[in-house]
């Protein structure tokens, strides 16, 4: 392994980390990660195929779904190649240029993923506080004009801190964490002055997903407020049910994005493999689980998904 590091110092290659000390067993590894990703593109596919072709699905809260199960397509594109090519061992190494793009891909789509996610919050925040002008609120052109805002946001915020790795020394040993490339991992090999890209980069956490998860907490505070303000406990249990999915898929989003910045963070003593099991979960658990949850939990999807698999049965 010291070899290894001398021979990519001055090098513009970073080597890509599988999974340690499993080396031997990557062909096999490939076998549920290859099953994984099948899953992620089929399963997001199906979302937003069931959404486009049901007209009764064309409703706002099904728009911001369509949006997450985009992201999440994305999400899986971004980082197939590196992934399952280190498994098949067609791909060892990274350019400093492709490890920069990938970087920008999957931090962009992250935040673009909370940014639905609070859209979404708002959606069930209006249906459930204030149903009768739900409608009118939103609108078509407001779902438009709100998608057009996430992308901004998620893609023009983050070039000037990911643009300034181009432009830094790597003189520590080139080899990633994970089988893809991360902004805090491209830093921790910098020798050059990293500060603007540390604090720039705190200021695009607390900005973006710090700023999000409080917002959508505060939405459910009062969505409950308003629930419990309900005489009727099956009409309370009702709203309720209403949020489950979008609930499900606000946790499996920000508990491994806490976990993998704890890990980067304070897991420095912790083994290599680690690190590498919450760099997978962090860009693998979402976008698998988010169709399955959405499939089982929201009805007018699960009844959709079950006449599609009933004709094609037929």
């Amino acid at each position: 392994m010291s070899a290894l590091s001398h021979s990519h110092l001055n090098s513009s290659t970073f080597v890509l980390t599988g999974v340690p000390g499993l080396e031997n067993y990557s062909l096999w590894l490939s076998i549920p990660f290859s099953s994984i990703y099948a899953m992620v593109f089929l399963g997001n596919c199906m979302i937003l195929h069931v959404i486009r072709t049901e007209p009764s699905l064309h409703q706002p809260m099904f728009y911001f779904l369509a949006m997450l199960a985009f992201t999440d397509l994305c999400m899986g594109l971004s980082t197939v190649y590196t992934v399952l090519g280190v498994l098949y061992g067609f791909m060892q190494e990274i350019s400093l240029d492709f490890c920069i793009a990938q970087s920008y891909f999957i931090h962009g789509l992250s935040f673009m993923e909370s940014s639905v996610l609070l859209a979404m919050a708002f959606d069930r925040y209006i249906a459930i506080c204030n149903p009768l002008r739900y409608s009118s609120i939103l609108t078509n052109d407001k779902i438009m004009k709100i998608g057009v805002a996430i992308s901004c946001r998620s893609s023009l915020l983050i070039p000037p801190v990911i643009i300034r790795l181009k432009f830094l020394k790597y003189c520590r040993p080139h080899i990633l964490s994970h089988s893809f490339c991360l902004h805090q991992d491209l830093i921790r090999m910098a020798c050059s002055d990293i500060r603007f890209n540390s604090i720039y980069g705190l200021a695009l956490v607390i900005s973006n997903l710090l700023l999000d998860a409080v917002l959508i907490i505060i939405s459910y505070i009062m969505i409950l407020h308003t629930v419990l303000a309900i005489a009727s406990r099956e009409e309370r249990m009702k709203s309720l049910q209403t949020c489950v999915s979008h609930i499900c898929a606000v946790l499996i989003f920000y508990i491994p994005i806490i976990g993998l910045t704890m890990v980067h963070r304070f897991g420095k003593h912790l083994s290599p493999l680690v690190h590498v099991l919450m760099g997978n979960i962090y860009i693998l658990f979402p976008p698998l689980m988010n169709p399955i949850i959405y499939s089982i939990k929201t009805q007018q999807i699960r009844r959709r998904v079950q006449r599609l698999f009933s004709s094609k049965a037929i």
